[in-house]
């Protein structure tokens, strides 16, 4: 028996006396069968085991407490307060934490049973249980025209002052992005630490990036321990996701930066000269909210000024959100909160992140691409993106097949896997669809099943968009259109023949910006009357810096390591708005972040410099507000609004209140108690 069924065992006494009723009359039941012969010995020793785990099965649940039914006997003692509450239901549960900024209360283990029966006890406002949270991903300063109106920027040491918290898969703090030359003393504001682990010392912080936190506990209260041979237990970045979102944001100016020799040039945040932090509440197999809360509590603690959160979980109600929960408590501190919209458009109403302290940013094009043509033998042309480095195909045009007529699957088509018949597409270039398993994988399927080339090919899942990669072998992604006449040449014709020619980095591309297939999209599910997304930034083929763990397609088999990075995602569009908040904070010092939301919302544009409307790349046609809220962010114009709204706290409880959530419901949001 494994120490984890032992756990499951013996847990079983410490239920309540209904759940140790429940099981006995259960396990009577059963043992009645097994004397009439109906279920056999074995058969009845496994139910029993069944009965026991079922019961005994435990979760992580969050906890809130309502601080002022704080009992006078713990003189105001909230920590042991908590304590005392969890132990009088189970002896053997401890708190995997406790929080003070984003809510009253702790986050801790329980079986549905104790959950129920804690919720029952005085003081419990609510007891939610944990969610997963997902990241959001799938030449931005000189397009937002932050390059060529530098001038118009703080240059005082307003900026330096600034500092962004960052929660997200952690850092790799050796990139040059972090470089702290020329940036003075630690702003005297700045409460937090660099905490130490596997692989990160207090040394690998700086001027820069002056703080690094990890938060793993939930998780592995899910999950199990860290598995150190795959990933740090530290703030270091092995996943790349972290680096690049906290580099986009307030990475510092980096020459020569590229990645396989695209998109070179200079790489810089958005507010380089900004301080950032680092909390790391992403693990391998995903985002826990009791992390995700630990790491806003410990931010707001640490004085922060900009939060973003590039990750989401769907959308619930603002009281069982733990995202809108903590960002409501940041924004009570003057913290502005940056959220990504999430990356299940084009269809409607797939937006998280949605409450409207929230800055919920969806994806855009950028004026730059990285063409690679598909010259097929038919003498046509179709061109495509790819982020390929590496031997090119001969120069003579090479066989090739459509992956559905090579496989033995079904769903053949989507190059998953196992599915490709090698003796069918070695030597070859193969077409396969796209959907299901991620772009870059589907190249590794292909070169493992040793075919020379892969053209991937749109469907109407994702129509015209083209979304760059980094393949393991010569590929190029075709959109929709182009990839239904490919498809129809392959496997009509007798002797298919085609080639894939890359053409490197092309600028000045239009229509741009055009909202991203992928972005999100409105109506907001839980107040339709609030717009959402609230903006739009860059999102598709952003160069930022990255991980030396991983190569540039995250695959275990792609050993190339690089400094830099080309993805795309509302995991890249929301830290520019943070890092742009970042600027308007040290321009606006007073500026709530309300405000500063205002004035990029305001500022924003929905129309090209020829006057046409934005477009949206899923359909070729005008975008809408549910596409690009108030449009695409212009921060130039938002240094100097004309005209700005503010919102305060108290406008938000009146919007709570009009909602007609119950006095318990509002609560949990704001923990004050409010008579309606």
């Amino acid at each position: 028996m494994s120490s984890n069924s032992h756990t499951s065992f013996t847990a079983i006494t410490d239920q309540t006396p209904i759940m140790n009723a429940l099981y006995n009359h259960t396990a009577t039941l059963i043992f009645f069968f097994t004397t009439m012969n109906l279920i056999t010995p074995i058969t009845f020793t496994i139910l029993l085991t069944f009965c026991y785990v079922s019961l005994a099965k435990k979760n992580t649940y969050i906890v809130h407490m309502a601080s002022h039914r704080i009992p006078a006997n713990f003189h105001n003692n909230h920590t042991h307060w908590f304590h005392s509450s969890l132990h009088s239901i189970s002896e053997s549960a401890n708190m995997i934490y406790t929080y003070h900024n984003v809510i009253h209360g702790f986050s801790t283990k329980l079986s549905a049973q104790q959950a129920k029966s804690l919720k029952n006890l005085p003081g419990v406002l609510s007891v939610l249980p944990e969610m997963r949270y997902e990241l959001h991903i799938t030449r931005t300063p000189e397009f937002l025209g932050l390059e060529q109106n530098d001038n118009l920027l703080p240059q005082s040491s307003g900026e330096g002052d600034v500092i962004i918290g960052i929660l997200d898969t952690g850092v790799w703090p050796e990139s040059k992005s972090f470089d702290d030359t020329g940036m003075g003393p630690v702003p005297h504001t700045w409460k937090g630490a660099c905490e130490t682990g596997t692989n990160f010392t207090v040394f690998n912080c700086n001027r820069k990036l002056i703080g690094a936190r990890f938060f793993a506990s939930g998780y592995e209260a899910t999950v199990g321990p860290i598995d150190e041979s795959k990933e740090n237990r530290s703030p270091r970045d092995d996943d790349g996701h972290g680096t690049h979102t906290s580099t986009t944001t307030g990475g510092s100016v980096v020459a020569g930066a590229n990645l396989l020799g695209y998109a070179p040039g200079v790489a810089r945040g958005m507010a380089p000269r900004a301080r950032v932090a680092v909390y790391k509440v992403c693990w391998i197999g995903g985002c826990f909210s009791s992390d995700i809360l630990a790491g806003m509590d410990k931010a707001i603690a640490d004085n922060v000024n900009v939060l973003s959160l590039s990750l989401g979980g769907g959308s619930a109600e603002f009281y069982r959100d733990s995202v809108a929960i903590g960002a409501f408590a940041a924004m009570e501190k003057g913290i502005f909160v940056s959220c990504s919209a999430g990356n299940a458009g084009p269809a409607s109403y797939t937006l998280s992140n949605v409450s409207p302290w929230i800055t919920t940013v969806g994806a855009g094009t950028l004026d730059r691409d990285f063409p690679a043509y598909v010259s097929l033998g038919n003498g046509k042309n179709y061109s495509g993106v790819s982020l390929y480095r590496g031997p090119a195909l001969s120069n003579t045009m090479l066989p090739i097949v459509y992956a559905g007529n090579a496989s033995s699957s079904t769903s053949g088509g989507l190059c998953m896997p196992g599915s490709l018949i090698p003796d069918m597409v070695k030597g070859k270039i193969v077409l396969c669809d796209r959907g299901i398993n991620s772009r870059v994988q589907k190249g590794s399927v292909v070169k493992e099943a040793g075919a020379s080339g892969m053209v991937l090919t749109n469907t109407a899942a994702n129509s015209e968009e083209l979304v760059a990669d980094a393949h393991l072998l010569p590929a190029t992604l075709v959109g929709l259109k182009a990839g239904d006449q490919i498809r129809k040449y392959v496997t009509s014709d007798s002797n298919p023949t085609a080639t894939i020619l890359f053409e490197g980095t092309k600028l000045g591309i239009q229509s741009s910006p055009m909202v991203a297939a992928f972005s999100s999209r409105g109506p907001n599910t839980i107040t339709p009357e609030i717009l959402k997304p609230d903006i739009l930034a860059p999102g598709v083929n952003i160069l930022a810096g990255w991980s030396g763990s991983a190569g540039p397609t995250g695959l275990s088999e792609d050993t190339r390591r690089v400094e830099f990075n080309i993805i795309s995602g509302t995991s890249m569009s929301c830290p520019h708005v943070s890092g742009l908040a970042a600027l308007l904070k040290s321009a606006h010092p007073d500026w709530s972040p309300a405000t500063v939301k205002s004035a990029l919302m305001t500022t924003a544009y929905t129309t090209y410099k020829n006057g046409k409307m934005m477009e949206d790349l899923a359909t070729g046609n005008p975008s809408t507000p549910f596409d690009h809220g108030a449009g695409h962010v212009d921060p130039v114009s938002a240094l100097e609004p004309g005209l700005v709204y503010d919102i305060t706290a108290d406008d938000y409880l009146d919007f709570l209140c009009a909602l007609n959530y119950t006095t318990t419901q509002i609560q949990l949001i704001t923990k004050k108690k409010h008579h309606m």
